[in-house]
């Protein structure tokens, strides 16, 4: 018996049609947060950062913490599993699009109606009208930085569905119905081609895990035991990186044979892996920008991961958006200076440790920022041996909390 996988925008009634389609079918409904709470407690993973990978923009740091990607693969090795061990489910959110298309006794629905429609069921629901607008925004825009993320396509696209249902066209007893009619089709049972794509997207998944375990990032393709390893960014020596890549996937229970090939956009950017037992989260606030911009370059080739801010209130907002775990901080800037962007850090968020960088702090500076909770305290023009050791330090010391 087939699967249904259900992605909704918001206000288009999709709690009573997932629960009609439930009793209906007397078949077990999936949510975002049934694969959160499952990852989390296997994994030991805070749910908040896996929701924060589902429904925020991506990070700032993501390209070298690989956070979002991680969250994603374990969402794929969940719903792979649960596939393989029965096909009788109802998929309800944004994990419901990681189910591959090859996987067709799977019917993929979206529910959608305009957003003037949706504002009025939002109204009706008890929300004001200002609320409504802002709630309905926010998820569109979570919608489509999802989407994006995944596919390069925004979450309407018709590409992404077997069926797209605007929901203020009939009652929501005919949208049921029609759900149900296409779901009964003979184009959506289970065949021995369908439940081998489950089985390939499991090996797919299994095989992305171990690489990016290692900070390798690329599309893993499987195909009965068959792995293809497309490699989208262009590396110096392709076949170190091909030998390095290929015994990690063989060792994969499951794998057949390896292949390592260039994809469609490999001559877009530079590759790169990234090692987790360097700092990946590191903010640098400075309003000198050329100065900033060159110490980030020169660690991030070192593998240190870095985003650069010329202000305070920049700092204050990259903080309350994307966390960073260090914060290479300037005392002397316009607007909020860097004792008062201390202050506030250590008040609001006291684990992000703080290491000041600075060429005009006098010594009674270097008194308050210490006691404010400053991790370090280092001089202008700063030797990057010194300033490396003292974020590997940093680093350590966070990760052993």
């Amino acid at each position: 018996m087939p699967s249904i996988s259900l992605f909704y925008q918001t206000f288009t009634r999709q709690n009573d049609i997932l629960q009609q389609l439930s009793a209906t079918l007397n078949m077990p409904l999936i949510t975002d947060d049934d694969i959160i709470a499952s990852i989390a407690g296997e994994h030991g993973i805070e749910p908040d950062k896996i929701q924060h990978s589902l429904y925020e923009k991506t990070s700032v740091f993501n390209q070298f913490t690989l956070e979002k990607e991680r969250h994603v693969n374990l969402m794929k090795i969940e719903i792979a599993s649960r596939l393989r061990a029965s096909s009788q489910y109802i998929f309800s959110g944004f994990h419901s699009l990681l189910i591959p298309k090859g996987v067709t006794h799977v019917l993929k629905v979206l529910l959608a109606d305009e957003k003037a429609l949706r504002v009025a069921q939002a109204i009706s629901e008890g929300h004001s009208e200002k609320e409504a607008k802002k709630v309905v925004r926010q998820s569109d825009i979570s919608s489509y930085v999802w989407t994006d993320f995944l596919f390069h396509k925004e979450a309407i696209d018709r590409s992404l569905y077997d069926m797209i249902l605007p929901v203020s066209k009939q009652p929501l007893d005919k949208t049921v119905k029609i759900i149900l009619e296409n779901f009964r089709k003979t184009s959506v049972l289970e065949t021995d081609e369908s439940k081998q794509a489950v089985e390939d997207m499991f090996l797919a998944a299994k095989v992305e895990y171990a690489l990016l375990q290692k900070g390798h990032k690329m599309e893993v393709i499987a195909d009965k035991g068959d792995i293809s390893l497309e490699v989208n960014k262009s590396v110096f020596n392709f076949s170190w990186l091909a030998n390095a890549l290929m015994p990690i996937a063989q060792d994969v229970p499951g794998v057949k044979n390896v292949e390592v090939v260039r994809g469609r956009e490999y001559d877009t950017s530079v590759y790169r892996s990234q090692r987790f037992e360097l700092p990946s989260k590191v903010l640098l606030v400075d309003d000198e920008r050329e100065l900033i911009q060159t110490l980030s370059e020169r660690l991030i080739n070192r593998d240190v991961g870095t985003y650069a801010v010329f202000d305070g209130q920049q700092a204050l907002d990259i903080i309350d958006d994307d966390k960073p775990e260090i914060m290479v901080l300037d005392l002397k800037m316009p607007g909020i200076d860097g004792i008062e962007v201390l202050r506030r850090t250590k008040q609001n968020n006291p684990e992000i440790e703080v290491i000041i960088l600075t060429g005009h702090g006098t010594e009674d500076d270097r008194k308050t920022c210490m006691a404010l909770g400053a991790y370090a305290y280092l001089q202008k023009p700063v030797d990057l041996d010194e300033l490396s050791r003292v974020l590997l330090e940093a680093h350590t010391k966070i990760s052993h909390v």
